[in-house]
């Protein structure tokens, strides 16, 4: 092992809240290195993750589209087919793409890119192992930026082909023609419309009794709905007891209101959630404490138990996004430097990007009441938007909660096409306090998808202009 190298900040893991935290810290003047373990930074969400998936998700749409409603815009397409492979390597492309940028942009800021696996060493320091090498490199500050991996079912273990987490699912040779997704979430909604769009059979099992439960019934019900006449086959308030692989694929034992039924496939993918990921760190080794969970204990300073070790993103409780890892990353490297960095948790907002674009920030109704919340409530159909009818992006809703003393926003849910875009504003009105009426009095460019967050402001007072 070799003499040691000292930086002021190690980061280790180069996703979103790892190479961002990196290049926040080189800007405030730091020494820092960046270790990573694969060949291209970036992390999940870069290379198997977000960007992939959503490549996928825009692909597969401009097919749906012009193989469903080409028609109604007067637009004559026949013979309409896909490439999968194509699909595949534009997908692969945009990765690679973005991939090299996040490499040239790291480099550019001075942070010190540092391949190879990292471990935790108990008397300090971290121990970097590549294939030509062993080193060990210290520093005043020692950051986890690890990240999260798919969470695996005992009785239904990953092979890698017939039962899948979605690291696989974005990159399948073939069309499945019978696939089970479990779990009813973001990851499970995304990657079930990819392949349902290019003629898969998909069904989506959910334990709870409705999609989303992070949305009020009444939102998550119209989001089912839409995706349910796009093609999608919902068993909800149902749980998968067993599995069974067989020569062409698996079969599941399903249990829904006391009743058993078997459900088969070639392909399942296991979308039940994901789990920090701290394989090979050796936090057992130094006595970083974590919870039941596995998820880093951290006061509000991102300090883990150990002095000098700290843990940002999805290695932390809080939600499991890239936005809300970078965020965590730049407050991490403001405070090393004295500075008051912060992240307002509660809001942070949710994007679930199927079409119409499932997005939220704040409160739902239930958990308003909670938090001993009373709500007043609007809301707007996205049919009686006139930029939605003039693109046939009609399916959909926008609800805006308020406090009923106070008027604050308390919550926004929005089931829209672009509702990814649309909750920026509801975040900014938010953030500075806003209220309904605030929202309500704010003027949207007409004709906009956006003035649906205007009608259904206005709609909290039973003001809505455009709405019967």
């Amino acid at each position: 092992m070799s003499e040691e190298e000292k930086f002021d900040v190690i980061v280790i893991g180069a996703g979103p809240g790892g190479y961002v935290c990196a290049i926040r810290c080189s800007q405030l003047g730091l020494k820092t290195g960046l270790i990573e373990k694969n060949p291209r930074l970036g992390g999940t969400c870069l290379n198997v993750g977000c960007i992939p998936s959503k490549a996928l998700l825009h692909s597969t749409e401009i097919y749906h589209e012009l193989l469903h409603s080409a028609d109604s815009h007067g637009i004559v397409a026949k013979g309409i087919k896909h490439d999968l492979g194509k699909l595949m390597m534009k997908k692969d492309a945009v990765v690679d793409q973005l991939g090299k940028g996040v490499q040239a942009l790291v480099k550019k800021k001075g942070v010190t890119i540092i391949p190879g696996s990292a471990k935790l060493l108990p008397e300090g320091g971290v121990k970097v192992t590549s294939a030509k090498s062993t080193k060990v490199y210290n520093a005043k500050d020692i950051i986890l930026a690890t990240g999260s991996k798919p969470v695996e079912l005992p009785f239904l273990p990953f092979d890698g082909q017939k039962v899948v987490h979605s690291d696989h699912a974005i990159a399948f040779d073939k069309v499945p023609k019978k696939m089970v997704v479990i779990g009813g979430g973001a990851i499970g909604l995304e990657l079930g419309c990819v392949w349902s769009r290019l003629g898969a059979e998909v069904n989506i099992v959910e334990f709870l009794p409705e999609i989303c439960p992070h949305l009020d019934p009444d939102v998550a019900k119209v989001a089912r709905r839409i995706l349910e006449k796009q093609g999608l086959n919902f068993l909800l308030s149902t749980k998968v007891t067993e599995a069974e692989n067989t020569k062409s694929g698996t079969r599941l034992l399903l249990e829904a209101a006391g009743e058993s039924s078997e459900l088969s496939a070639d392909r399942v993918l296991v979308a039940v959630g994901r789990a920090p990921c701290a394989d090979g760190l050796g936090l057992e080794d130094v006595g970083v404490q974590t919870d039941e969970k596995g998820r880093v204990l951290v006061d509000s300073l991102f300090l883990t138990n150990i002095p000098g070790v700290r843990a940002i993103g999805d290695l932390i409780p809080g939600p499991m996004l890239a936005h809300k890892a970078e965020e965590d990353g730049v407050a991490c490297a403001e405070i090393i430097t004295g500075q008051s960095g912060h992240v307002n948790y509660d809001l942070v907002p949710g994007v679930i990007y199927v079409d119409p674009e499932i997005a939220n920030i704040g409160l739902s109704e239930a958990q308003a009441k909670e938090k001993g919340i009373s709500v007043r409530t609007g809301s707007f159909p996205l049919a009686a938007n006139g930029r939605a009818l003039a693109t046939g992006s009609t399916d959909g809703i926008v609800k805006v909660l308020a406090d009923s003393e106070t008027d604050r926003l308390v919550g926004v849910q929005i089931v829209a096409r672009s509702g990814s875009e649309l909750i920026a504003s509801a975040v900014a009105h938010m953030e500075y306090g806003g209220s309904a009426e605030d929202l309500a009095r704010t003027i949207h460019a007409h004709p906009t998808l956006s003035e649906s967050l205007k009608e259904a402001a206005l709609s909290v007072d039973g003001r809505g202009l455009h709405s019967l």
